[in-house]
């Protein structure tokens, strides 16, 4: 028999199961972290497994299987659905991190799933890129706010210009990783297609362009929108108590926070230029619909909308898209 592994993964951790002779060894858990995955690593050689086993939950899976497969071991990752089917089919009553990760072993063993090949190099470097543009746009506001700050009070002028110079060192930054993103869509016909689309949209820009394309190239093109919606945290979790107290909701910011950060912006501008997305707004906020819930609401839609476009290739179509008889809505 092959020697097999599982591995059950989440937003910060993942667990091993190592599968040798019909049987899968106790599971052990990991951080998402470089050094675990160097240790996972060495543990797989040690053991001479043949292929490793994994799902595709949302994007958590991608940094570990890009590590392991670069370092020359083969990973399958597969949909959660199949895995769920196949916990179906053994009529497994177990449901722990520890269990789902010996589930996967011998999912590994029995079924034995293609190698996963991963996204090309030039996306990853794109995904990489495009989330530094977002961390350094972020210290730029930061930098911004505290020379506001300086200017409102009696400051020294050395303070004051030593802020300026951050700033326009972070604008340089900034402005030389864009020219490289743009670089990287303009080489690939692929994306070079879908820019001009997302562009489209109103409330869409270069940067927010960018920042969404970023992410969406390492994500799996068999993911259907409720899936990536899912993925990016766009949900409401309502605070509720019993019957009668009931607090103010909170979007969940469960998932990819640079896709909701680049979401945000557009689906605020749309509201305000493209009538579609106004009315729509307004239709949820006459229903009693929060303003925090209408506003996710249109961020949701705008991602279905982008999504597609990616998918399909199709023009982005809001009046299609803010249809308020949609039951996405």
């Amino acid at each position: 028999m092959k020697i097999v592994a599982g591995i059950d993964i989440s937003a910060k951790s993942f667990d091993l199961s190592i599968r040798s002779q019909g049987k899968s060894g106790k599971a052990q858990s990991f951080k998402q972290e470089h050094s675990d995955f160097e240790r996972v690593e060495k543990m797989l050689r040690k053991n001479k497994v043949e292929l490793v086993v994994m799902e595709a939950t949302g994007i958590y899976y991608l940094d570990l299987a890009v590590h392991l497969v670069n370092a020359g071991l083969s990973i399958a990752v597969i949909n959660p659905l199949s895995s769920k089917r196949f916990a179906e089919l053994k009529l497994s009553q177990v449901k722990t991190d520890a269990a789902d990760a010996a589930l996967l072993a011998e999912y590994a063993e029995i079924m034995v799933p293609p190698v996963w090949i991963p996204p090309k190099p030039e996306y990853m470097a794109l995904k990489d890129i495009g989330r530094q543009i977002n961390r350094l746009t972020k210290d730029k506001v930061k930098a911004k706010n505290r020379l506001h700050a300086l200017q409102s009070k009696t400051s020294p002028l050395i303070l004051i210009e030593d802020v300026e110079d951050s700033i326009e060192v972070y604008e340089k930054r900034i402005e030389r990783l864009t020219q490289a993103a743009l670089s990287l869509i303009e080489a690939d016909e692929a994306l070079n297609g879908i820019y001009p689309c997302f562009i489209a949209a109103k409330g869409i820009g270069q940067a927010s362009a960018i920042a969404i394309l970023a992410e969406f190239v390492v994500l799996p093109t068999d993911m259907k929108a409720k899936q990536v919606s899912r993925y990016s945290g766009l949900d409401i979790k309502l605070n509720q108590s019993g019957t009668s107290v009931k607090g103010a909701s909170r979007i969940s910011k469960a998932g990819n926070a640079y896709l909701r950060s680049a979401l945000y912006m557009p689906a605020m501008s749309a509201v305000q230029h493209d009538a579609n997305a106004k009315l729509f707004r307004e239709n949820l906020t006459s229903r009693g619909k929060t303003k925090l819930q209408a506003n996710v609401a249109v961020m949701r839609k705008y991602l279905t909308g982008l999504w597609a476009v990616y998918k399909e290739g199709q023009a982005f179509d809001s009046a299609k898209l803010f249809n308020f008889e949609s039951k996405n809505a």
